[in-house]
């Protein structure tokens, strides 16, 4: 018995067939609680995910990286016990990886499309990345949607092309994205250059202090070049003329001596404020407001050295939301949760099971032990020492302090949806962006928004999209609706 050529109705299946009872929400232990390695179907859908482009990046493929410098300007020893972070003065060498999420490696830089902000801290306890975008928020909440919400930013397997039907239908169907789209399709949409733009942890991550205090966190990298953007029109010119811009302008300002640089600061909330906090704290398409979490500056990130080697040192590169030092580590953010086994998985496929062994991606400020050899491009670094633990041989050993704190946990196990707070909803942040615009800025959104959706073909897709507006706002919804109805005639 032959499959047939094209399957469109019945029951979402696994890979072995079995149906799928919930594809919108991870299963966790308890609401709010972890991600489940149970979970089946998140890590078939993760795995699978990770394999379906070889050699390069699924996700975030054109890239560029710098070397540099991070300066500890504040006392943060009350909230984190991370070495790194310890003194005033303090430095730790750094690379960060800059890059587009949706295109290919071929692509160009000036595009309408969140930046990746891929940092590397090489501190004295190991190897710390903190990965995240130049915005604050994200189009999902749960990483179980992650493969299918970049399958409707890449090209169509039928048509070979981004198709905007897919997009706006993912987008449509997903309210939560409706934040993420406001920010992508505003004025900060398409960077002038990587060193004018902000990062974001985008996460929400944890801290730990001495006294084993938990608090949790929230990373902003404020550029000290000032923002600077293109309008589509001249992003479109310049994509055409240059398709490296962002890439060569990074590469050049290091060259010159002009080091771009950012001020670093964080949100930090006391653990004890999470559970009544108005909105969920690890909700990724949510953001802390500043008048209930000011942002503390603790120090400075400086680029000053230029790769020698793009392919060694930028493709080659690899990053893990997973890789914490002492005092810092995850929170019960669904979408990281996911990322702390995509990332390693895919550096693993991509790059090999010895990544890590390569000189960008090595420790740089301590050595690594561990009892982990063999497979492709191992260099033979153990010599003839022992490969298991506990062992009498003076081998490495375990240190009995982890190095986060736990997390306490209610309920049972279960595809659960984010738990929601008082405030919580899928449109009330979008809508509080939206009216902090000025009238330009909204005229530019409610463009660029609308040039978009107008190509696709379907009206009642188009009608759940701008749906997702005008519930932000009525304003926002009345404008798109009158613009995109111009555009289709």
């Amino acid at each position: 018995m032959t499959q047939e050529a094209h399957v469109t109705q019945g029951p979402l299946t696994t890979e072995a067939g079995a149906p799928v009872a919930d594809n919108q929400n991870s299963e966790t232990a308890g609401v709010g609680g972890p991600v489940l390695v149970q979970d089946q179907l998140l890590l078939e859908k993760l795995a699978h995910f990770n394999r379906e482009r070889i050699p390069e990046r699924v996700v975030h493929a054109r890239g560029a990286g710098a070397y540099g410098t991070f300066t500890v300007t504040r006392d943060v020893s009350q909230w984190t016990r991370a070495k790194f972070l310890s003194e005033v003065g303090k430095q730790t060498e750094t690379f960060l990886r800059f890059s587009t999420v949706a295109d290919s490696l071929g692509g160009a830089d000036a595009r309408r499309d969140p930046r990746g902000w891929a940092l590397k801290f090489y501190t004295e306890e190991g190897n710390y990345d903190l990965v995240g975008n130049n915005t604050p928020v994200f189009f999902i909440r749960d990483a179980i949607k992650f493969p299918d919400f970049i399958h409707t930013q890449k090209r169509d397997p039928y048509t070979g092309s981004q198709e905007a039907d897919n997009v706006w239908d993912f987008w449509g169907l997903s309210p939560e994205s409706t934040h993420q789209v406001t920010w992508l399709f505003g004025d900060r949409g398409i960077p002038a250059s990587y060193r004018h733009m902000n990062g974001y942890g985008s996460h929400t991550f944890q801290w730990n202090n001495e006294a084993g205090e938990v608090f949790w966190v929230k990373y902003h990298f404020k550029t000290d070049q000032g923002i600077k953007n293109l309008t589509q029109a001249e992003a479109n010119l310049l994509a055409g003329e240059d398709p490296d811009s962002h890439q060569r302008d990074l590469r050049e300002s290091i060259e010159r001596g002009d080091f771009p640089s950012w001020t670093v600061q964080v949100q930090i909330m006391p653990a004890a404020e999470a559970a009544e906090y108005r909105f969920n704290p690890f909700d990724l398409t949510k953001v802390w407001p500043h008048e209930d979490y000011p942002p503390i500056e603790i120090g400075k990130l400086e680029l000053n050295r230029n790769p020698e080697n793009i392919f060694a040192e930028v493709e080659q590169s690899i990053f893990s939301p997973a890789h914490f030092v002492p005092g810092i580590g995850p929170s019960p953010d669904k979408m990281l949760q996911g990322r702390l086994f995509a990332y390693g998985d895919a550096h693993r496929y991509r790059v090999g099971i010895n990544a890590d062994h390569l000189p960008v991606n090595r420790p740089h400020a301590t050595q690594a032990r561990t009892n982990s050899r063999d497979g492709a491009l191992y260099d033979g670094r153990h010599k003839g020492a022992k490969n298991y633990e506990p062992n009498s041989f003076g081998g490495p050993f375990q240190t009995d302090r982890p190095l986060w704190q736990p997390v306490p946990l209610t309920g049972g196990t279960g595809n659960h949806a984010t738990s929601v707070h008082r405030e919580d909803n899928d449109f009330v942040q979008a809508g509080n962006l939206y009216r902090l615009m000025s009238q330009d800025e909204k005229t530019r959104l409610i463009e660029n928004l609308s040039g978009f959706i107008a190509k696709v073909s379907r009206d009642d897709i188009v009608d759940r999209a701008i749906n997702n507006f005008r519930q932000a706002d009525g304003d926002f919804g009345k404008r798109l609706d009158v613009a995109v109805q111009a555009l289709r005639g």
